[in-house]
């Protein structure tokens, strides 16, 4: 999925696009639209999308005046607009692609699917930095970070911000030590050995925990790991001696 915002001054227009968009490219989600360069501007700066549809004749700020004034932007653009004279400022902004109303459903699926394209590079290029960055800096554990795909991007994050994992079926919840949660789309199996060198344990079948967050293990009630933020993690009776084990190193 990559999360859109279309910016166009007609409102029939943006309910168009929306309809052929949910009809034939189900991997754009719209976040949100607006009618003005203004708030086309306050929303980019807030969700921060994979890519904006937008329109170039506007009332005030046109298309072109939006995108002057931002300080910076990492999504992809498919201008789309009833003037086809705007075709050459539009690659001199280095659009992913030019559409003229009324939007062509082909050409629509076309250009999204250059937009999916690009936005696989940049994701292929940032696992491999972090797989660079790995390889050398092998000795300090402490920069490594680990990819964790999500439903809207890879986030990479370092092992030592991982307070625990939990998982439910084929997802795993990862939680920061910053009360941020972020979910998988993998069993928590595919993490236990990769978690290892970094100071986790698995106390339960559905549960992996990072040592440096572990405040005691109480062992009344079944036994359970009590942590830093008053967190009970249960303990199996077939993970006892393992975990007793692993506190002795």
């Amino acid at each position: 999925m990559i999360n859109a915002i279309i910016v166009d001054d007609e409102i029939n227009n943006i309910t168009n696009l929306r309809q052929l968009l949910q009809l034939h490219c189900p991997e754009v989600n719209i976040v949100a639209t607006a009618s003005d360069a203004n708030e086309g501007r306050e929303l980019l700066l807030k969700h921060r999308p994979h890519l904006l549809f937008l329109d170039i004749q506007m009332p005030g700020e046109n298309g072109f005046d939006l995108l002057k004034s931002l300080p910076d932007y990492e999504f992809e653009i498919i201008f789309v607009t009833a003037y086809d004279r705007y075709g050459i400022q539009a690659v001199k902004f280095s659009a992913i692609d030019y559409l003229l109303k009324p939007v062509n459903t082909q050409e629509l699926v076309h250009a999204v699917n250059r937009v999916l394209t690009i936005q696989n590079r940049k994701k292929q290029n940032l696992q491999l930095e972090n797989l660079i960055a790995l390889l050398q800096q092998q000795q300090d554990k402490e920069e490594h970070r680990i990819a964790l795909p999500t439903a809207k991007e890879t986030r990479f994050i370092k092992p030592s911000q991982v307070v625990r994992c939990e998982s439910s079926n084929n997802y795993t919840t990862f939680y920061l030590s910053d009360g941020e949660k972020i979910l998988v789309s993998k069993p928590i199996y595919e993490f236990e050995e990769l978690l290892q060198d970094y100071g986790f344990i698995r106390s339960h079948q559905s549960h992996l925990v990072n040592k440096k967050y572990i405040r005691s293990w109480v062992k009344e009630d079944g036994g359970y790991l009590l942590l830093e933020d008053k967190t009970q993690v249960p303990v199996s009776k077939q993970k006892r001696d393992m975990i007793k084990e692993s506190f002795k190193h």
